[in-house]
């Protein structure tokens, strides 16, 4: 990260861009940032395009989301990479969880195919991972990462959430997921953490605005 990287922040009160046209993140990041003063408009709600994740890492990925939005709308954006690692499959759908469900977008798939894979393989950890990047329409990005240890349950269970939450069981719970509420979810996820810590680092002090 350059000198100017680590200096830059985000100002409370200030739009933001979210680079995703996935409505269960708009709603989880409206409200794990509600407090902070920051505005969320949405890359679907601006009509941007999705680009094309190439990238082989989660930082990689968000990066190319963030910049995306960022350098489309000269406003300042924040995108999420994140999914779904389990030990049994050598991390894997990892940075592939999305395209596990398929053209169609069917978590139903994807959970299956997770199943299917790991067989009765008797290791059932997992873990979530989201790395956010902030970037400006200069170039300039930050990061910041979440991570939560759990295992998988199956079949799947409940009916909250998104995405693999229903076979997720985080560690200390014995339900999954999608059977927490979503303030009980935020409180603990990968993408609630690495809020956290984003708001520390990358978003500068101050009072909320009014």
């Amino acid at each position: 990260m350059s000198s100017e990287a680590a200096g830059r922040l985000l100002k409370r009160g200030e739009r933001v861009v979210l680079a995703s046209h996935n409505k269960g993140k708009l709603v989880e990041f409206r409200a794990l940032l509600a407090d902070s003063g920051i505005e969320i408009v949405s890359a679907a709600e601006l009509d941007l395009p999705e680009p094309e994740e190439t990238a082989d890492s989660f930082e990689g990925n968000a990066a190319i989301k963030a910049l995306a939005a960022a350098r489309a709308t000269g406003l300042p954006a924040l995108s999420d990479d994140s999914g779904f690692c389990v030990s049994a499959l050598d991390g894997r759908p990892g940075i592939y969880s999305a395209r596990w469900a398929g053209p169609g977008g069917d978590m139903q798939v994807a959970m299956q195919r997770v199943h299917d894979e790991m067989g009765d393989n008797p290791d059932r950890s997992a873990a979530f991972v989201a790395v956010l990047c902030v970037a400006w329409p200069d170039g300039t990005t930050r990061f910041a990462e979440g991570r939560c240890e759990g295992e998988v349950c199956w079949p799947p269970r409940g009916a909250q959430g998104h995405g693999y939450d229903p076979v997720f069981i985080p560690d200390g719970e014995r339900r999954s997921f999608a059977e927490l509420s979503a303030e009980e979810k935020n409180a603990t996820s990968h993408r609630g953490r690495a809020l956290a810590r984003f708001l520390k680092t990358c978003v500068a002090p101050g009072d909320t605005p009014r």
